[in-house]
């Protein structure tokens, strides 16, 4: 059982018929949020994200390019590794399901699901989604144009029969639903969890894990003719990762089950559903929590091929910046719900809340010090309420507001705990007004900067996880020693030492104008 010093936090592995969009993006920089978050919290860390690169529609869309399906895959896979860059992750294992570790622990976890007994030789018909990887019941289709059946996904379904071998998921049910009841957290949010729990009272019929009808996938033990059902192929990466199969390894002991499975909500029943029943089918842990965030729209229409409205992140990047395009990601919309993209919301939250807030309240500050108390930072005379106030904020309970929304993944939630202290903060200036006690009460102007400071310092180094780079700069400026920056130093007792010099400050936010914000408006 994993440590409880320990977190292991996993991306879906994304399929690799396609180039990265704005959903690949949203998943990997909040599983990156909360990495970095524990890390700096003292946690020792794993995180995962990878690429799913056997099944049917990668054999298709390789056929389609005139090139064979590893080609395929080593050039797309390239440009998922390419994200880690382009929006500064920082995962520790990048997985692809083409890998021998993988295929060895693949192969190993279907073994072990057969010596218990779970699989058996049938007969497969049925409808299944091609696009989905996925088999539906006659009750959960609807019908297309032409006679076409059509998956709740929208996805259209072939009739398919073919020998297989069969997962004993019809006996798991009981089993299951006891699990959910006993781990009511397993599951997130809420809405997610209550129809997972429907679909699996509803009944369970056994799932075909094996296909004949092409070769690209991972080879079933003992059977070469037949290869593994994509899913419990790439469901197996998130334990090739740790080592698996060797559960006695160090890393597996220290970090399964994984702490959070961060996933799509269109692949929530392959994670919630048929990966705790394989897993405990061969006696290991289930993961701790499955979470299943929203999809996103773009300029209120749906993300599609045919619309060409796809957002390519490196394009987020290149017209607002890394961080601040990281950032508009994890404040926008509570994660966990749906949301609109558009760039007139992305130019008034990355203003707003960046470079007229934190941005503004930081840069004018620093400007003060450097100005008014020769390039150090002032030594605070006596406390008043107002100050300890506002200290108390940034010291103590800002990081305890946001430790508690990460823990529930409310990283939202957490962004606005930081923006209203930064509110606070930007009040406070106002109240105080720095530049009239530089004539009136100069002791005072150095105790309300060195306060000021201080919260900022507590802002930058909380936002650490959002917006690494930015927050870096401005704990540059402050002159905070690269290694008083983890979230033990958040406290009065590390608090900045007056005398200390600072560089002549720079705007670290800088603020989208209003021709660049029309021009992002009408696309």
């Amino acid at each position: 059982m994993s440590d409880n010093n320990s977190f292991y936090i996993t991306t879906p592995i994304y399929y690799v018929n396609d180039k990265p969009h704005l959903g690949h993006t949203y998943t990997a920089v909040a599983c990156d949020v909360l990495a970095r978050f524990k890390r700096l919290d003292g946690v020792d860390v794993k995180f995962l994200t990878g690429t799913d690169e056997h099944g049917l529609k990668i054999m298709q869309a390789a056929e389609k390019a005139g090139v064979s399906p590893q080609e395929l895959t080593d050039r797309v896979s390239q440009n998922f590794r390419d994200l880690v860059d382009v929006m500064n992750y920082s995962n520790d294992d990048f997985i692809r399901t083409t890998e021998e570790r993988h295929i060895k622990a693949a192969q190993a976890l279907w073994q072990k699901i057969t010596d218990a007994g779970d699989v058996y030789l049938d007969k497969y018909s049925g409808w299944y989604a091609v696009r989905d990887e996925a088999y539906y019941t006659e009750s959960e289709l609807t019908d297309g144009p032409g006679g076409k059946k059509i998956a709740p996904s929208g996805a259209e379904c072939e009739w398919v029969e073919e020998e297989s071998y069969f997962f004993k998921l019809s006996e798991w049910q009981d089993r299951l639903l006891d699990f959910y009841k006993k781990n009511p957290n397993f599951i997130q949010p809420d809405s997610r969890r209550n129809e997972v729990i429907s679909f699996v009272e509803g009944g369970l019929r056994d799932l075909s894990i094996s296909r004949t009808a092409f070769d690209w996938g991972v080879p079933v033990p003992g059977d070469d003719k037949h290869i593994m059902y994509v899913w419990i192929d790439a469901l197996t990466n998130y334990m090739t990762s740790v080592g698996y199969p060797d559960t006695e390894c160090e890393e597996f002991k220290k970090f399964w089950p994984a702490d959070v499975h961060v996933v799509g909500k269109d692949i929530l029943r392959f994670h919630a559903v048929y990966w705790p029943a394989f897993l405990m089918s061969v006696g290991l842990e289930p993961p701790k929590k499955i979470f299943a965030h929203g999809w996103w729209t773009v300029e209120g229409q749906k993300i599609s091929k045919s619309l060409g409205n796809a957002i390519a992140p490196s394009e987020l990047v290149e017209r607002y910046g890394v961080d601040a395009s990281r950032y508009f990601l994890m404040r926008e919309i509570p994660f966990g719900n749906d949301g609109n993209f558009s760039h007139e919301h992305a130019v008034n939250r990355i203003n707003a809340d960046l470079a007229n807030g934190l941005g503004n309240l930081a840069q004018r500050t620093l400007s003060m010090i450097y100005k008014n108390c020769d390039g150090k930072m002032p030594a605070p005379g006596t406390f008043t309420g107002e100050d300890k106030n506002l200290l108390n904020d940034a010291q103590v309970r800002l990081i305890d507001a946001v430790r508690g929304d990460l823990d529930k993944l409310q990283i939202h939630r957490a962004l606005e705990a930081v923006m209203a202290v930064t509110s606070e903060a930007d009040a406070y200036v106002d109240t105080q007004a720095p530049w009239k006690l530089k004539k009136e009460d100069p002791e005072r102007m150095g105790t309300v900067l060195y306060v000021l400071a201080e919260t900022i310092r507590c802002l930058a180094l909380i936002m650490q996880p959002v917006v690494p780079a930015s927050a870096a700069k401005m704990l540059d400026q402050l002159a905070v020693p690269d290694n008083e920056r983890d979230f033990s130093f958040i406290s009065a007792d590390h608090a900045l030492k007056p005398g200390v010099e600072i560089a002549k400050p720079e705007g670290v936010f800088p603020r989208i104008v209003e021709e660049e914000k029309q021009e992002a408006a009408n696309g």
